[in-house]
């Protein structure tokens, strides 16, 4: 079996569900704008990706260093950076983890249990070589970078094979043929509430959600960025100051004048659609980024 397929087991396999469950609910229970800023919604883009840069890059040009005696020293430096940098990478982790579906949350369970473990090789590391004992500092770390290397690969599984933190609007959106799409006559969208429209995809129907605000109309793929929740059953909210569409299953909020997120878990933008109104009826179609000129 491939190691793919045993990820894929592991996701499957509700072995320590149990045990997981309470840290997934200390961590949800964290105040909406922690999660926020965790989750990088006023970022546009997960946050968890973009720290986890600084200790795997920190880490991997230490692991060159240490090679060469006379850059030992920066070396050692690095792997402090990078000790340092894993706190809120692991803290911006457990945000988007907590609000994932279960499989993802088992993976990321053991992931996490990786990544603790390189941590504390590193950290291990860093005490032997402020004692002199430079070798079993250079052990200490290079076991580290291969566990983080391994745990890395996890963590690639479950943003590419399992889709964690990708968007699942954009996806639906490529799905979407590009001509316009009747949503039906304007005094037919019951105002200030999502409504239930479809766009011809490839091979099947993509849902779509719009919105009518008395005389303008706000249309989106129907499938939420975070994970495809149904957002025309969803409701419409005032969220810091904007009026939102607010996705019923994890409460990710986006603003109806741009899509762009302004409440989590979600951190991408929910695919808009164009909208024009032609004698009396609405119709909608693709952004031009999503279609060929």
């Amino acid at each position: 079996m491939s190691l793919l397929g045993v990820l894929d087991r592991i996701a499957d396999k509700p072995t320590f569900d149990k045990a997981i469950e309470p840290v997934r609910k200390a961590v949800a229970a964290l105040p909406q704008a922690v999660k926020d800023l965790l989750h990088g919604t006023w970022l546009g883009h997960p946050l968890h990706p973009v720290l986890a840069q600084v200790p795997v890059g920190s880490w991997v040009s230490a692991g060159i260093l240490d090679v060469i005696p006379a850059t030992r020293p920066a070396a050692t430096l690095l792997i402090g950076t990078g000790v340092a940098a894993a706190v809120p990478t692991a803290m911006s982790g457990a945000a988007d983890w907590s609000e994932q579906e279960v499989g993802v949350r088992r993976l990321g369970a053991v992931h996490a249990v990786a990544n603790t473990a390189a941590l504390g090789l590193y950290v291990g590391s860093l005490v032997a070589r402020s004692k002199g004992a430079g070798t079993w500092g250079r052990v200490l770390a290079y076991s580290g970078l291969g566990l983080a290397s391994g745990s890395a690969a996890i963590g690639g599984h479950m943003s590419y094979s399992l889709s964690s933190g990708a968007s699942h609007s954009a996806t639906a959106a490529r799905s979407l043929t590009p001509e316009w799409i009747d949503l039906g006559p304007l005094d037919d969208l019951p105002d200030n509430k999502p409504t239930l429209r479809t766009g011809e995809g490839q091979g099947a129907p993509v849902p779509l959600a719009v919105v009518r605000r008395g005389a303008r109309v706000d249309a989106f793929i129907g499938s939420c960025s975070h994970l495809g929740g149904p957002l025309p059953e969803g409701t419409i909210e005032q969220v810091r100051g904007s009026d939102c569409l607010v996705c019923p299953w994890h409460g990710s909020a986006f603003e109806l004048d741009e899509g762009q997120p302004r409440r989590g878990p979600a951190a991408n933008a929910q695919e808009k659609l164009e909208v024009r109104y032609v004698a009396g009826r609405v119709e909608a179609r693709l952004a031009g980024r999503h279609t060929e000129g």
